[in-house]
């Protein structure tokens, strides 16, 4: 028996394994939802989607943030049939009937109504040492970024003005527990927060909650909107999800879709711009575009042209270039963060630091 065996048997900690052998990293599943951009965003992968751990969706009022998580709910229960959700919830603005319009039937969702943060803290403890690994449970919180301290329920049932300082410990110490828990048991949490402009000349967006967030969130989406309008008539919006922090994808990345009142999400949003970049989809005309091989630029789909209006909710279209081209792999390339090394090679006679022996 090998030192690392006799090493791995000798612990009291369970659940330790040859780190390439470990459940915890192994056999993780994407959930795949039916919008390629959403999928890019969680993944870098046309084919992918999110996964588990936590997840914060943030942004300003109206940026698409609980219908993209009520989204990825409906994802994660076509996916597992069996599975069910709990739905955390301060601002109260989801309604069964809001649910049974995205295909979610809520008699597989726990409705667990929210007063401060302490009272998550509590509530979802003993319901997360309930959960056993194999369980499918989908975690929503809406929101953190609405959730008020224990101590600022308090003071204002006492008339005390004072500020309130408990507010981000309390969030860390929520975090800090139960960030184990999504990892071990393999579970999908998405929790909705704000965000706030920070003072300066050139003003950034800002994570409330403290450094907490960021610290356990595998993945930290700021949504913005504006407006997409047919003439002059408000249409619908074209919303951006911005990469803050991922564990899978580039940050700063972005990843437009656009939301029209007429017909909902169209379903091949963003990917325009990008198969352009690619050399996938050029312009040989003004409004027109043709799909060619950037490889050997040979003009495919028999030189046909095609309108913006024609491809970008076209299922054909795009399976087609999905499937006939290396589109796929060019945004996999470009999205995701790479396995290189973290140590530049350097020959000996190109590292300044080394001195040639005298002969």
């Amino acid at each position: 028996m090998s030192l690392l065996d006799r090493l791995k048997k000798a612990g009291t900690i369970k659940g330790a394994e040859i780190l390439s052998e470990s459940f915890l990293f192994n056999d993780k599943d994407f959930i795949k939802s039916e919008i390629p951009i959403i999928n890019l965003a969680f993944s870098g992968r046309l084919d992918g989607g999110f996964t588990t751990g936590l997840t914060v969706l943030s942004g300003e009022s109206k940026t698409f943030k609980t219908l993209l998580s009520l989204y990825c709910m409906k994802s994660y229960f076509d996916m597992y049939k069996d599975a069910i959700a709990i739905f955390y919830d301060c601002e109260f603005g989801t309604t069964p009937e809001y649910m049974k319009s995205f295909g979610i039937d809520p008699e597989r969702v726990l409705h667990v109504p929210l007063e401060h943060v302490e009272q998550l803290k509590f509530d979802i403890v003993k319901r997360l040492d309930e959960i056993k690994r194999g369980d499918k449970v989908f975690i929503m919180i809406d929101s953190l970024g609405n959730l008020a301290s224990k101590k600022e329920v308090d003071d204002a049932t006492n008339e005390n003005s004072a500020a309130d300082m408990s507010r981000a410990k309390a969030i860390r110490s929520l975090l800090r527990i139960t960030t184990p828990h999504f990892t071990s048991k393999d579970l999908p949490c998405i929790m909705i927060n704000h965000v706030y402009k920070e003072i300066g000349l050139y003003p950034k967006d800002v994570i409330p909650g403290g450094t907490a967030v960021t610290y356990a969130a595998n993945q930290i989406f700021i949504i913005t909107k504006a407006q997409e309008k047919d003439g002059t008539e408000l249409a619908g919006y074209k919303f951006t999800i911005n990469i803050h922090k991922s564990r899978f994808v580039k940050e700063k990345a972005k990843f437009p879709f656009t939301v029209l009142y007429q017909s909902g999400i169209m379903k091949w949003s963003g990917l325009l711009d990008i198969a352009i970049e690619g050399g996938f989809i050029i312009k040989p005309k003004v409004g027109w575009y043709q799909v060619a091989d950037p490889a050997t630029g040979e003009i495919l789909h028999d030189d046909k042209l095609y309108r913006a209006k024609d491809i970008e909710n076209s299922d054909v279209f795009w399976n087609r270039i999905i499937k006939e081209t290396a589109f796929g792999e060019f945004v996999k390339k470009k999205y995701t963060l790479g396995e290189i090394s973290l140590l530049s090679s350097m020959d000996e006679e190109e590292n300044p630091l080394l001195e040639e022996e005298d002969e």
